[in-house]
C-alpha cells in the first residue's frame, strides 16, 4: 500500500462564515428544533462519518482521524452533534478551536439539514462565547447558502490574529478537576 503525503492546505481565498452574518432560513429553522445537539459526546462517531470512504471527494484517511482523536483528547478538536429525539446520531461536525477560532474540517449528515443544524449551533456557541472567526476553508454551495464567503489570504490573517487573541469560548473548554 502507498502511502499519501498528506498536504497542508492555505487556499487564497480563504472561507469563512462572519457569525453575524449566519442565514437561517424558515426550514432550516424547523430542522433546528427537530434535533437535539450536544458538543464532544461522539467524536469518534463524528470523524468516522466524515472519513466514509464512499462520500465523494473523500479525503480523511486513518492518519488524519488518528491525528484529529489526538487533538480531541488534548482538548483542542471538538465536535458538534445533531441527534434524533430516538437517539441517532444524525448529522454533525467537526474541527479544532483556538482562542477565538474555530477551524471547521469536516460535516456529514444522515437526515435532511442534520449538519446545517449543527452548524447553527456551533454559531450560537462562538457568539456566546465571544469568538470572531470560523474558518470553513473553501466556500461550497450549502456554505455560501448559509453566509459563507471568501476572503483574501491578507484580510484572512488579520482575522486570525484578531481570534487567536481571543479567550477559548466556555463550550470548548475542558474541566481539568
Amino acid at each position: 500500500m502507498r502511502r499519501r503525503t498528506v498536504a497542508w492546505w492555505s487556499p487564497d481565498p480563504r472561507g469563512i462564515l462572519p457569525l453575524a452574518d449566519l442565514r437561517v432560513t424558515r426550514s432550516l429553522r424547523r430542522s433546528c428544533a427537530r434535533y437535539e445537539v450536544r458538543v464532544d459526546t461522539a467524536f469518534d462517531a463524528v470523524i468516522a462519518a466524515c472519513a466514509d470512504p464512499r462520500r465523494e471527494h473523500g479525503w480523511i484517511d486513518e492518519r488524519i482521524t488518528e491525528a484529529y482523536q489526538r487533538l480531541h483528547r488534548l482538548g483542542w478538536a471538538h465536535s458538534v452533534e445533531a441527534w434524533t429525539p430516538e437517539g441517532e446520531l444524525a448529522g454533525g461536525l467537526y474541527g479544532v478551536a483556538v482562542g477565538g477560532l474555530f477551524a471547521g474540517e469536516s460535516m456529514f449528515h444522515r437526515r435532511p439539514d442534520a449538519s446545517k443544524v449543527a452548524l447553527v449551533h456551533l454559531v450560537d456557541l462562538l457568539v456566546a462565547g465571544g469568538a470572531s472567526l470560523l474558518d470553513v476553508q473553501w466556500t461550497t454551495d450549502p456554505l455560501r447558502s448559509l453566509g459563507a464567503v471568501d476572503v483574501p489570504r491578507t484580510e484572512y490573517l488579520e482575522r486570525l490574529a484578531s481570534a487567536l487573541a481571543l479567550p477559548l469560548p466556555d463550550a470548548f473548554r475542558r474541566s481539568t478537576g
